[in-house]
């Protein structure tokens, strides 16, 4: 019975070592000690769904150092894979170190929406695969069109982004009769909940359900929402989806027999020692890493720990007070905003720069917008969304939670007094709003400063997308913070507490 299997990573996010590099130690984790556990024959394919350059420790030291060949692409040739999608974050080093990492990997980059204008990155829009034992399986990649939001304008100018079910569909009818067997890799995922059906969120940055209702692909192997989805049938799709950080590959085994297909998926756990000749080739550049993030900063006045979201959220974080302080001072704007990760290390008084560079992740850049307080008001009344009340208590929204964790959409600001009262439906939360004691009026002119990520009005932040830009700071804001530090040396930490909460019990939360 002819058969073919599927070995299935995403969104590794430059994990190639097992470490999460806020300690340092050994981890269940990473690309190297995947491959090493990968069961394959000569009728295997190796894929990877994309976001593979960015989000790490090593991927920013990649980007600041450039080794070639690319270390992403050297890891991903030892493991031997042959086809790739792009992820959005792959885009966010610029086109330079994507053509690096794309022109010095073996594999074949898929991406049926996606190609530069100018035609240098090896993009093709699909690929048919024929393998010993005479299955011909026809492969097409897609990423989520979302890019265009999200990226900076300069690199989006040099790229031609599709809507992917368009590109996704012609691929498909090219693929489809010279196929025994069709796969998709789509760096997107579920828009809708998985158990229910329930659709879960009203944009299109997710389409998987709608790829699967649609289009009669076999296997669609998804991305970028960072879920563990071992497998589902979709509409006779068989859809996977790996957690992000590579703890684990998603493993698809395909039997034809008189042309119908039984297919079995399940998540596979990685070897307990990483791939040797990845250590051997990589090694080097982990240590020199390790050096660099164990380099002390500066010295803080007090700990920045990480603590709880919620907890966060309510109280306000002295990280984000942190954060802003270096953002204000970059910018000179009126009021600063920022955004914290899901997880992230925190930072000690002995600052190193693995601290700032584990606690924060992103790739951003940022921007100083003007907004009326009108806007401004609107833009806290997103952020206070992220509340929901339950038995009298606050709680998390679960939009905040579902299809993915989203704690990264809570914006925390500094520059103005504000207080949200949780009493009060979303949309009418945020009751006062101050500068220096003053109320701020709905015609007020502000200038905000926020990461480039929100100025794109993503994470449900419409409001913000199309405003006028007042000054555009080309510095990723880890590079500022560490700057910072270095520069000043002994610091004060912000500890003014611009948030209040009024909770369902009337009570005051001071932030």
């Amino acid at each position: 019975m002819p058969h073919f299997r599927i070995l299935y990573t995403s969104d590794t996010h430059g994990y190639l070592f097992p470490t999460d590099y806020a300690s340092g130690g050994d981890r269940p984790m990473g690309l190297l000690k995947l491959v090493n556990a990968f069961d394959r024959d000569e009728n295997t394919l190796v894929i990877d769904g994309g976001d593979t350059i960015q989000g790490s420790p090593f991927a920013g030291y990649i980007h600041r150092t450039s080794p070639r060949p690319h270390p992403c692409a050297l890891a991903m040739n030892l493991g031997g894979y042959q086809y790739v999608t792009l992820g959005n974050h792959d885009f966010n080093m610029g086109l330079g170190a994507l053509s690096d990492y794309l022109n010095d990997l073996d594999a074949t980059c898929l991406c049926a929406n996606m190609r530069d204008r100018e035609g240098k990155l090896p993009i093709r829009p699909w690929a048919v695969h024929a393998l010993p034992n005479g299955l011909r399986i026809g492969l097409v990649g897609a990423c989520t069109h979302f890019v265009r939001r999200w990226e900076r304008p300069e690199t989006v100018a040099l790229l031609e982004i599709e809507e992917p079910i368009p590109a996704i569909r012609r691929a498909l009818e090219a693929v489809k009769p010279l196929s025994d067997a069709t796969v998709l890799i789509y760096h997107g995922g579920f828009e809708c909940d998985l158990s229910t059906g329930e659709r879960l969120k009203a944009t299109a940055e997710n389409q998987a359900c709608e790829i699967c209702r649609e289009m009669d692909f076999d296997v669609v192997l998804t991305g970028h929402q960072h879920m563990a989805v071992a497998g589902i049938d979709l509409a006779g799709t068989r859809a996977v989806q790996p957690h992000y950080r590579a703890p684990h590959y998603a493993q698809v085994d395909v039997e034809i027999s008189d042309g119908k297909k039984r297919i079995e998926s399940k998540l596979m756990p990685p070897a307990p020692e990483p791939l040797p000749a990845g250590m051997e080739a990589l090694g080097a550049i982990e240590r020199a890493v390790q050096r660099w993030l164990d380099t002390p900063a500066g010295h803080l006045d007090i700990d920045l720990p990480a603590g709880d979201p919620l907890s966060n959220a309510l109280n306000g974080c002295a990280v984000a007070n942190f954060v802003n302080m270096v953002q204000l001072d970059a910018s000179n704007a009126d009021i600063s905003a920022c955004s914290l990760p899901n997880e992230f290390k925190g930072i000690d008084r002995d600052v190193t720069v693995r601290d700032v560079v584990s606690t924060y992740i992103y790739s951003n850049t940022l921007k100083v917008l003007k907004m009326t307080g009108a806007v401004l008001r609107r833009y806290v009344e997103r952020t206070a969304s992220y509340f929901d009340v339950v038995g009298g208590a606050p709680a998390i929204s679960r939009s905040f939670l579902r299809p993915k964790v989203e704690h990264y959409n809570y914006d925390y600001f500094s520059g103005m007094d504000y207080v949200l009262d949780l009493n009060n439906p979303p949309g009418s939360r945020a009751t006062r709003m101050s500068r220096g004691g003053v109320p701020i009026r709905p015609e007020d002119e502000l200038t905000v400063c926020v990461n480039s990520y929100r100025a794109s009005g993503a994470g449900g932040y419409e409001m913000l997308a199309g405003l006028e830009v007042e000054k555009d700071i080309e510095r990723d804001v880890a590079e500022l913070l560490i700057e910072y530090i270095e520069r000043n040396r002994e610091i004060a930490v912000d500890k003014h507490r611009y948030l209040t909460v009024i909770l369902p019990d009337g009570k005051q939360k001071r932030g």
